[in-house]
């Protein structure tokens, strides 16, 4: 009733409740977010506190990392047959119940099951595929603008907390950090199970940008079990899939899995502290809104695999530039504003191309698949990373292979056959 009351209200004020919804929305990515760079911070507080190496710190956050987007397209189904404010109100508060149960883990396995296998089913319940199925359902235009907030959403997490966590860690201990993501997690939680809708006609309402004349959208598929697996055996026979799943492998290997993990780490490998390396995070979480929110406007109007081509070829020039820099906040400024600016630009190409390419209505559990790659990637990177330090004493290993990656990936995209064009917003 509530909600009700408020889209009503809005909509005697020329607000469409599409807009609340989008908010609610980031607010509950930005806290997954939250949840998954909190860890890169205390990779280093775990270890001197209780004896364990990088590599086994490492494959704990690598396996949240794969349930993250292995869970994808199951969770576009768990979304279908649930409803999007049941799942995301849940799936927010176990992720601050997991966060708090780590307060009192005293081993290694305990660890992996709160902050692997909790963590990694919480978070994938409220990943990019959340975000696509909000625009997908509640807006008509500016599609690609608002996936580019909520993609930018990955950024505000990290400017919000990553500063305050390795402030308190430092201060008060690795557990005072857990805090604050916590009482968000509550929050959050609180406000999905008041204001978030499943969709438009809840309310009574068109989505943003349609008029009575706007045809309705497709009816999606039937929500069963064995959608997930007939969806990508189906979309397995195009090749675009294969293309930007692949990408999306090495947009997580070179984000993620890498930098969100380890930044801090390297950054102390190099005599620069956690607080002020945090800081540095946070800069790129500041250009990545910009960034990402730009990439979401441009690709609602420029060809999309140009956009991507540029964005990953970038990345990887930053990556390879980033073991010579001078590791001092003023020194990894230009890194910060140039890889930040970059960071999760390609997700509103991504899942443009994949409507384009799939239809809208089976576009969020084919983004599903492709996002599973994309997690596989960090997976991948936050263990192989943590490795190489461990075996090698260097990160920098780690950083060539993903700047070369990135370029590889550069290319691949300009392969992606071009599809019927949706019509661009204006």
């Amino acid at each position: 009733m509530f909600a009700a009351r408020l889209a009503h209200l809005l909509q005697r004020r020329g607000v469409h409740y599409a807009w609340v919804v989008a908010g609610l929305t980031f607010l509950a990515m930005l806290i997954t977010s939250a949840a998954l760079g909190l860890p890169g911070a205390l990779l280093q507080p775990l270890s001197r506190e209780f004896g364990w190496s990088t590599t086994e710190l490492s494959s704990v956050f690598a396996t949240r990392f794969a349930l993250y987007g292995l869970l994808g397209p199951f969770a576009a189904v768990v979304l279908m047959r649930y409803g999007v404010r049941r799942v995301v109100a849940l799936a927010s508060a176990a992720i601050g119940v997991a966060l708090l149960a780590g307060m009192f883990m005293r081993n290694l396995g305990q660890a992996f099951v709160l902050w692997g296998l909790v963590l990694g089913v919480a978070t994938g319940m409220t990943a990019m595929v959340l975000g696509a199925m909000v625009v997908n359902r509640w807006f008509a235009e500016r599609k690609g603008l608002v996936m580019g907030l909520l993609a930018g959403s990955a950024a505000t997490g990290q400017l919000v907390f990553l500063p305050l966590a390795t402030w308190l860690i430092e201060t008060h201990g690795w557990r005072s950090a857990l805090l604050p993501v916590v009482a968000a997690t509550a929050a959050v939680a609180l406000l999905v199970l008041l204001l978030l809708r499943n969709a438009p006609s809840d309310l009574g309402l068109l989505p943003y940008g349609a008029t009575a004349d706007t045809p309705p959208p497709p009816a999606g598929p039937r929500p069963t079990w064995r959608l997930p697996f007939e969806t990508l055996a189906s979309a397995a026979r195009v090749p675009a899939f294969w293309v930007l799943a692949g990408s999306f492998f090495i947009c997580g290997l070179s984000t993620n899995g890498l930098v969100q993990t380890h930044f801090i780490s390297l950054c102390g490998d190099r005599g620069l502290g956690p607080v002020p390396a945090a800081s540095v995070l946070a800069m790129m979480g500041v250009f990545d809104l910009v960034g990402t929110t730009l990439s979401g406007w441009l690709s609602d109007r420029y060809d999309n695999r140009k956009l991507l081509c540029w964005y990953y070829g970038l990345r990887g020039l930053s990556l390879f530039w980033l073991p010579y820099s001078d590791f001092t906040v003023a020194g990894l400024s230009g890194f910060a504003v140039f890889y930040g600016l970059d960071w999760i630009a390609t997700v509103p190409p991504t899942v443009r191309l994949t409507a384009q390419h799939f239809g809208a209505a089976r576009a969020g559990l084919v983004f599903g698949w492709i996002f599973a790659f994309h997690q596989l990637g960090a997976a991948a990177a936050a263990y192989g990373a943590g490795f190489s330090r461990a075996v090698l004493a260097s990160y920098s290993p780690a950083l060539f292979v993903a700047g070369g990656a990135c370029l590889l990936a550069a290319l691949a995209v300009l392969c992606i056959r071009s599809a019927r064009q949706e019509p661009v917003s204006p």
